[in-house]
């Protein structure tokens, strides 16, 4: 009896790790498709590796595009405000208008609107798997870092979590602009027209419809 349990129990662990095993060469492929169609700007690739949160933060973001008025934008915190202000400058009324979350998405890989070198020198270490949810170690040229991309999974796809890097973002902008010397407002638009090539308009404040 004893016999039977050892090999029922050393069968199952074994059947275990194969299957953690697989689970987590999903995760680095779903990670690789996405890093790679950040650098190629290829926003349908890109769109179909990004999980339910993300386009669901990209849907609030294009609310928030379409009728924020100038008083609530400049209460917003950096993050979202530099998207909404980039997404009116760079989209046209109409193309906004036409936009859901994943369009939005798409178009922001297929403009560069998603900073190459935020995933250029990356790669994933360490993955941890709990049920659905899973985190990977960001490692940065080489290094492994205190970071982790999350990860989850949708209908038996594992699907990367952008909007869970969005406090590390926020490190930087604060950091960014507090070197510059100007008001977040300021450093906001000479980005946008360093980027372009145009410099924005007092329109890009105001509410789309």
């Amino acid at each position: 009896m004893k016999r039977i349990l050892s090999i029922l129990f050393i069968a199952f662990f074994t059947a275990n790790c194969y299957s953690q095993n697989e689970e987590k060469k999903q995760i680095e492929n779903c990670f690789r498709t996405y890093k790679d169609a950040i650098l190629t700007n290829q926003g349908k690739i890109a769109v179909n590796s990004v999980d339910d949160k993300t386009i669901k933060y990209y849907t609030e973001i294009l609310e928030k595009i379409k009728k924020t008025d100038s008083i609530t934008l400049d209460g917003l915190g950096i993050i979202d405000k530099f998207s909404v202000l980039t997404f009116k400058h760079r989209a046209s009324k109409k193309e906004i208008l036409s936009f859901d979350g994943k369009d939005l998405f798409e178009f922001a890989i297929e403009k560069g609107m998603v900073g190459k070198n935020s995933v250029k020198n990356t790669s994933i270490g360490e993955i941890s798997i709990d049920g659905n949810f899973a985190r990977g170690q960001l490692i940065s040229n080489g290094q492994e870092t205190s970071s982790y991309f999350t990860f989850y999974k949708e209908n038996n796809n594992w699907k990367i979590n952008i909007t869970s890097m969005l406090s590390a973002g926020v490190k930087a902008f604060n950091l960014m602009i507090k070197d510059s010397g100007k008001t977040e407002n300021d450093f906001i638009i000479d980005i946008l027209e360093i980027v372009t090539g145009k410099k924005p308009g007092n329109e890009i404040w105001h509410p789309l419809i």
